[in-house]
């Protein structure tokens, strides 16, 4: 067919464009109760009394309910630890936790209860950076974590070599601290669920990217039986990680199956702040180099700040500072990183997965180097980067590209040695993920009678064009058209188990899934075929266009279901499993799958008056192996190089001192514009067919968010002068900065 390769677009791109695509917000049931949240205005409180006369008076309002009407002990849910209640029991942790609900006929009705229950509280300290966190005195989030008295809930370790030992080998030693703030996902689609009882369980209509983990976590919470809980996840508008994991959907599900009715939690784009953000982080970075900028240590002590509950967070940190090295050759290195707990937002996965802080900080690393001992920076990275086939972390794979040739792709098509005027500055970096490793995939593959194909997999759509490139696979394997293959995912009735739509896994898992579940057709349409003695055996046998082929025979796939099944015509099932290596006793729990790399370069322009940061150019390189649909992963990259830049020139969460949020708002929080985009913006693909996935492919969609941030900064201090160490790069912060070294 030659599918693959091709810029296909996506099946849903025209209702998308024209407003007229269903998301789970514009979803309705028969008989549905509206379900509004009544929110905590501190970061940090007892509850004292709640009063909710005034709301059960509402005309409409059908119950309004805080945990003293919810079982004891309160359900808990999360995918890491179950820490989290359906409402706040006893007192809240965070500005803006769910406190009370407010069940009615209409939406105007519930809100209008929520504004009418009366809550008191009795205000307690916060803590709401890490300083905070870690204090001697710091008061408890939770009283109970895994290490007592403290806000740490967990900490990871990782080491080779000696890092004590190499230090007096060293030539120049760069040390530094640096900060990178909260940052909201700023989805366009806010938070919404749907659930309502069925048999004895309950059924969940969600924008979720993992149906599989959802039902799972919510039956632990509501002590159902997996098949007595049934997840359907519909197109996501916007996630970035934020819909990764359960949210709303414990609640909903719990009053569904309490009220016997159909329940929908909507939230507005200002309930989104107090929802989900990613982590910060305080990291701590000493890299030693030889006089020839040769990587002889590192030594990296990383703070994440969780906020009030677990979910994902501690395996955020956990994964994300396993690859604290980088891409890069380093013979000895130690790693701390803790989770903490917090009285802010509770934190969970973003795109980068807890890579963009390290990334931050290895980076401006490098870039100090470079300038400390008089190397290009771009030569600095040559010199450590480590080379194909060449073990980058012990005991994982090695590494699976030549990123030599993507850092060379990327500077050569900034124009790495071409002059630059006053106030202008260039920089390049590297950023490197690894995917959800030992996980599992499984693809179901129906050939039909009259050659159409349905593919049903436990992806979420939810933006990247799983959908388009998942069926170009099926199409490429068995040279059906792709307009007559039907996508169904992410329906836990209706699909087979997928761990999770995250981490660039896709394109490979299950990917890999399909293109099994393919092969699988094929085989049992060969054993058809031998039967009925229309292929002889042995035969080397050719797919294309719906027709099987030997060196005397063409058949079509409806040739031989007429035959095999006479009228009843039938279908071939295939089933496609795709299993990552677990490996016992790895600390992550088995090998990745591949390592997602790119390279960005940026040359950017400093207004000395104000501090403005422009951007001139950004160049994306990503090393994928080979690209399935190049226009989905070039679109990919550039959509995180841009929320990369968010977070290096604008975007954080603002808290004071009582724990409440300022700046939780669209209005408020400042995000990239097209006013805010490069002037001038290109991308490259180095596909050498070296992936683990179909046809060589690797996964792609999140490093651009991981080390645009990094390349900015380098680019600000290539025009200025001055390192910083902190983010968002700010008009406010350049300014200071310029003025102090006027002064």
């Amino acid at each position: 067919m030659n599918i693959v390769g091709k810029n296909v677009l996506r099946a849903d791109a025209a209702q998308k464009v024209t407003g007229t695509h269903e998301f789970a917000i514009d979803g309705k049931v028969p008989g549905m109760l509206w379900a509004r949240i009544v929110r905590a205005p501190l970061g940090h409180a007892r509850i004292v009394t709640a009063d909710t006369a005034a709301a059960r008076a509402v005309p409409g309002v059908v119950s309004v309910l805080t945990a003293a009407d919810l079982p004891t002990p309160m359900p808990l849910y999360g995918s890491v630890i179950a820490d989290q209640p359906l409402l706040a029991v006893g007192k809240c942790r965070y500005y803006g936790e769910p406190v009370a609900v407010v069940l009615a006929d209409s939406d105007e009705a519930a809100s209008l209860g929520v504004a009418r229950t009366r809550i008191d509280y009795e205000e307690l300290p916060a803590v709401v950076t890490v300083a905070d966190a870690l204090a001697a005195d710091a008061p408890l989030v939770h009283d109970a974590t895994t290490a007592p008295g403290s806000n740490v809930h967990k900490q990871y370790e990782y080491a080779w070599g000696d890092v004590e030992a190499a230090e007096p080998a060293c030539h120049t030693i760069v040390e530094n601290t640096y900060t990178f703030p909260m940052i909201h996902h700023f989805a366009l689609e806010p938070f919404s669920v749907i659930a309502w009882p069925e048999a004895g369980g309950v059924q969940i209509k969600s924008p979720v990217q993992h149906p599989f983990l959802l039902r799972r976590v919510v039956a632990e919470c509501l002590k159902l039986e997996l098949s007595k809980v049934r997840v359907m996840a519909t197109s996501i508008g916007g996630g970035f990680g934020s819909k990764g994991y359960a949210k709303y959907e414990p609640l909903a599900a719990y009053l569904a199956m309490r009220t016997g009715r159909p329940v929908k939690i909507s939230t507005s784009l200002d309930d989104a702040f107090v929802t989900a953000r990613r982590l910060s982080a305080t990291v701590h970075m000493k890299t030693g180099f030889d006089r020839d900028g040769r990587i002889l240590l590192q030594k990296v002590d990383a703070d994440y700040l969780m906020g009030a509950y677990a979910d994902a967070a501690p395996r955020i940190t956990q994964k994300a500072s396993y690859v604290s090295c980088g891409p890069y050759r380093i013979p000895n290195l130690k790693t701390v990183a803790r989770a903490i707990y917090s009285n802010t937002t509770p934190s969970t996965a973003a795109r980068g997965f807890g890579m963009p802080p390290l990334n931050f900080a290895l980076e401006t690393q490098m870039q100090m180097a470079a300038k400390s001992l008089g190397i290009d920076p771009v030569e600095i990275r040559l010199r450590n980067l480590v080379k194909r086939g060449e073990q980058l972390v012990p005991g994982d794979i090695p590494a699976d590209g030549e990123w030599s040739e993507g850092l060379r792709r990327c500077a050569d098509m900034i124009g790495w040695n071409d002059p630059l005027p006053p106030g202008t500055g260039r920089g390049i970096s590297i950023g490197i993920k690894n995917p959800i490793p030992g996980s599992v995939s499984n693809a179901l593959v129906k050939l039909h009678a009259d050659n159409s194909l349905t593919v049903a997999v436990g992806t979420s759509e939810m933006g990247q064009g799983a959908c388009t490139v998942l069926a170009q696979i099926a199409s490429e394997e068995l040279g059906i058209p792709m307009d007559r293959i039907t996508m169904i995912m992410g329906d836990t009735a209706a699909v087979p188990f997928d761990v999770a739509t995250a981490g660039s896994r896709s394109t490979v898992t299950m990917g890999n899934a399909v293109q099994s579940a393919c092969k699988d057709v094929v085989r049992q349409l060969e054993e058809m075929a031998k039967e009925l003695g229309l292929i002889a055996p042995g035969e080397k046998l050719q797919i294309n266009g719906g027709m099987m082929s030997d060196r005397q025979n063409s058949l079509s796939f409806n040739d031989i279901f007429t035959r095999y099944f006479s009228k009843t015509q039938g279908e071939v099932v295939g089933r496609g499993l795709y299993k990552g290596e677990v490996v016992a006793g790895h600390p992550l729990g088995g090998l990745s799958d591949f390592w997602e790399v790119i390279f960005i370069a940026v040359k950017a322009k400093v207004d000395p008056a104000t501090g403005k940061v422009s951007i001139l150019k950004m160049i994306n390189v990503s090393d994928i192996g080979k690209a399935i649909n190049p226009l989905h992963c070039k679109s990919q990259e550039e959509g995180g190089a841009m929320m990369g830049l968010g977070h290096a020139l604008m975007e954080q969460m603002i808290y004071d001192q009582k724990g409440r949020l300022r700046n939780g708002s669209p209005l408020d929080y400042r995000i990239p514009t097209t006013m805010d985009v490069p002037w001038e913006m290109d991308s490259s693909l180095v596909e050498n067919q070296d992936g683990a996935g179909p046809f060589g492919a690797k996964g792609i969609g999140e490093s651009g968010a991981i080390t645009a941030g990094a390349a900015i900064a380098a680019a600000v201090s290539d025009a200025t002068g001055v390192f910083f160490k902190d983010l968002p790069i700010t008009s406010e912060r350049v300014w200071a900065a310029l003025s102090a070294e006027k002064v």
